[in-house]
């Protein structure tokens, strides 16, 4: 059974900046996709980044050179340090593993989402 322990949410204001962080246990982490999305209220999930089976960190456009995604595999954990957080990016943000290569991760696809955590809320106000 795979389980997520998720850490690091809260409020900012904009500009500001978080760390999300995930323990995975229970799953081959070294031969999938890891990431997160994330889902605002009344909004379909959108992918945010992930790091494939190769350590290719993959980003959504409109986190790019603000988020920096980072694994450690030695402890099974996930870092997502958020900076410049700007108000479009509050919402439940969730851990997730994919088989592949991080295309449903990044494209929103939940089908193609092996398991994935019960959530972070962030919330950044203006």
């Amino acid at each position: 059974q795979v389980t997520f322990v998720e850490s690091g949410g809260g409020s900012v204001q904009a500009g500001g900046s978080l760390r999300l962080s995930c323990v995975v246990s229970g799953y081959r982490y070294t031969v999938a996709c890891v990431g997160w999305f994330r889902q605002a209220p009344g909004k379909p999930i959108e992918g945010v980044a992930g790091i494939d089976r190769e350590g290719t960190a993959k980003y959504t456009d409109s986190v790019k050179g603000r988020f920096t995604i980072s694994k450690d595999n030695a402890k099974n954990m996930l870092t997502l340090e958020m900076n410049s957080l700007k108000p479009d990016d509050s919402g439940m943000y969730y851990c997730a593993t994919e088989r592949g290569w991080c295309q449903g991760l990044l494209t929103g696809t939940q089908d193609a989402l092996d398991a994935w955590g019960q959530g972070e809320l962030v919330t950044v106000s203006s």
